[in-house]
């Protein structure tokens, strides 16, 4: 092995350095005096190996993200597709509203458009620029490919009703008192 300078050794002391690539380092001068240093066409091979390396890894990279945007597109446009297959013509006099987005917007229907919408049976997403009503099979089906298309769902996955605005405050005394006043599915606001 070849013999380390002063400052090696005081590096490897301090912990500064790790001993193998100070070996490394000691033998290289060594070559460098006896003339047998590393050629330079090996040290551009290297290098150029190197550059190689990290070529590839950004083109692999590259190419998953590319393949994973290609895969939501294509859900998405399965879930338009389906929207568009499966929707129903909301026609009728009165207002529907739900919220979305933080506004109210409000859809025509008829009574029992209404009523199927306040059963769950019903859901409204997002369909071009505007809503689309659907059966909750095929809603259910969007919502596996892209569910930030649903905008309102009033029934739970599990088939319960479900209900944005009744929150459980955490008092359960409180929760008790106000189970007695229902409010129904079917209010219209």
């Amino acid at each position: 092995m070849a013999k380390l300078n002063a400052l090696q050794e005081q590096l490897l002391k301090a912990g500064l350095a790790k001993k193998s690539k100070a070996a490394e380092a000691a033998r290289e001068q060594e070559k460098a005096r006896r003339g047998e240093a590393p050629s330079a066409a090996a040290e551009i091979q290297r290098e150029a190996e190197r550059v190689r390396e990290e070529k590839a890894e950004r083109d692999r990279a590259l190419a998953a993200a590319q393949k994973a945007e290609a895969q939501a597109k294509a859900l998405r446009a399965q879930a338009r597709q389906i929207t568009h297959d499966k929707r129903v013509v909301a026609k009728g006099d009165i207002e529907y509203r739900y919220a979305v987005d933080g506004a109210i917007r409000s859809l025509l229907v008829d009574d029992a458009t209404r009523r199927q919408l306040a059963n769950g049976q019903l859901v409204i997403v997002r369909f071009d620029d505007g809503v689309a009503l659907l059966p909750r099979p095929a809603a259910e089906k969007v919502r596996e490919r892209a569910p930030e298309l649903i905008v309102l769902d009033n029934r739970s996955a599990d088939g319960d009703a479900a209900s944005d605005a009744a929150t459980p405050s955490g008092n359960a005394e409180d929760d008790a008192y106000y189970a007695q006043f229902t409010v129904p599915d079917d209010l219209v606001w």
